[in-house]
C-alpha cells in the first residue's frame, strides 16, 4: 500500500477487508479497526491469496488475526510496535482467557505469518512473533479404523439406490486415495483417470497430485457413474462437471461428506469418533504398516513437511506391542 497515495490505498483496504471478513464499517459493540491495522491485514491476506491459500484459511487468518489487532489497538500499539513480549502478553491473556494450548498455538502460527507478510512487504525490520514459543499441545493420537472396521464400514454399503452407489464411490476414494474432504468433494468428472489407475487431486495450496486408485474404489466408481450419477442429475437444472452430486444434481459440501459417513458408521456399529480425515489417517497408518515409505506416504497424501506426515503415522501404543510382539526375534 503506497503512503503517497492514501484514499487509494484505504479504498483496496476496504474491499479485500470486507473480501475476508475483517470489519470495515464496525458496530456500536465492535468499532471499526483503525487504518494502520486494516492495511497490515490486508497485506497478510494479498500473500495468503498469492499462495493460492483456500477460502476458509483466509477466514480463519482473519479471526484470528482481528483478535490480535482489536488486542492491540486496545494498548495504543499499531502493527509495526508490536514487540515479542507483546506478544507474549497477548498469549498468556489468551491462556488466562480459557483458551486451549492448541488455540494459543493457532493463533500465534497465524501471527508469525502476519509479520512474515509484513517483513516482505517491508514494513518491519524483524518478525516479533518469532521470539514467541507456543504452549505444547495435547499429544492425540488419531483415530485410525482397523482393516476389519474398513472392510466393514465399505463392504455394508448397497447398492440399490444413486445416494447409495454415490456413498460408496466417495468413501471408497477417501480411504483408497487418502484424501482430504474438501479434496473429495473437488473432483471433476475429468480427475479420473480409469486406463491410468489414478486421480488428479487438487490439495491445499493449489497444489495438483496424481494418487493410485485401488480397484474395489474402481469398481464403484464405475459402477457410481454407470447407474448412480445420471439418475441423480435427471432433473438437475443444468449439467455439473463435478464427479460426486447431490440428488439435486448439485456439487457436494464437506459437510455432506461428514454426514454420509456418519451413517453408515452407524449402520455398520463401528464406534464413534470416525470422520472423513479418520478414513485418511487410516489410509496412512495402514500404508506404514505395510512396508510403505514415509516419504511415499508424504508424497500421496499432499504434505509440504515430512514431520506432518509423521503425525498422520504413528501408531498408538497396543498396536506398537503387537508389531513388536510379531516381529521381534526375540520379542
Amino acid at each position: 500500500m503506497s503512503a503517497a497515495h492514501p484514499a487509494a490505498a484505504w479504498e483496496g483496504t476496504r474491499a479485500r477487508a470486507a473480501n475476508t471478513g475483517f470489519m470495515v464499517a464496525g458496530t456500536e459493540a465492535e468499532p471499526a479497526l483503525g487504518a494502520p491495522w486494516l492495511e497490515a491485514l490486508a497485506i497478510c491476506d494479498m500473500e495468503l491469496t498469492v499462495k493460492g491459500s483456500a477460502e476458509a484459511t483466509r477466514r480463519a487468518y482473519a479471526t484470528d488475526l482481528e483478535r490480535l489487532a482489536r488486542w492491540a489497538e486496545q494498548r495504543g500499539l499499531e502493527p509495526e510496535g508490536v514487540g515479542h513480549r507483546d506478544l507474549r502478553r497477548y498469549a498468556a491473556e489468551l491462556s488466562a482467557g480459557g483458551a486451549s494450548p492448541a488455540t494459543v498455538a493457532r493463533k500465534l502460527a497465524a501471527t508469525r505469518s502476519f509479520y512474515r507478510a509484513l517483513l516482505r512487504a517491508g514494513r518491519v525490520s524483524a518478525n516479533p512473533a518469532e521470539l514467541v514459543a507456543s504452549p505444547k499441545r495435547e499429544s492425540k493420537l488419531p483415530r485410525v479404523l482397523s482393516g476389519d472396521e474398513m472392510d466393514s464400514l465399505l463392504e455394508q454399503i448397497p447398492a440399490r439406490t444413486p445416494l447409495e452407489l454415490r456413498d460408496r464411490a466417495m468413501l471408497e476414494l477417501t480411504y483408497s486415495c487418502g484424501l482430504r474432504a474438501k479434496e473429495v468433494i473437488d473432483l471433476d468428472l475429468g480427475s479420473v483417470d480409469f486406463e491410468g489407475e489414478r486421480l488428479r487431486v487438487e490439495g491445499k495450496g493449489g497444489k495438483t497430485r496424481f494418487v493410485p486408485v485401488g480397484e474395489p474404489a474402481q469398481r464403484a466408481l464405475r459402477s457410481y457413474l454407470e447407474r448412480g450419477r445420471p439418475r441423480l442429475l435427471a432433473g438437475a437444472a443444468e449439467p455439473s462437471t463435478a464427479l460426486l452430486v447431490s440428488k439435486s444434481g448439485r456439487r457436494l459440501h464437506p459437510s455432506d461428506l461428514r454426514r454420509r459417513l456418519e451413517l453408515w458408521v452407524r449402520n455398520a456399529a463401528i464406534a464413534g469418533g470416525v470422520s472423513p480425515h479418520a478414513l485418511r489417517h487410516s489410509f496412512a497408518t495402514h500404508l506404514l504398516e505395510g512396508g510403505a515409505d514415509l516419504r511415499a506416504i508424504q508424497e500421496l497424501l499432499g504434505h509440504s513437511s515430512i514431520s506432518t506426515t509423521q503425525v498422520y503415522t504413528r501408531v498408538d501404543p497396543s498396536r506398537m506391542r503387537t508389531q513388536y510382539a510379531r516381529s521381534h526375534p526375540r520379542a
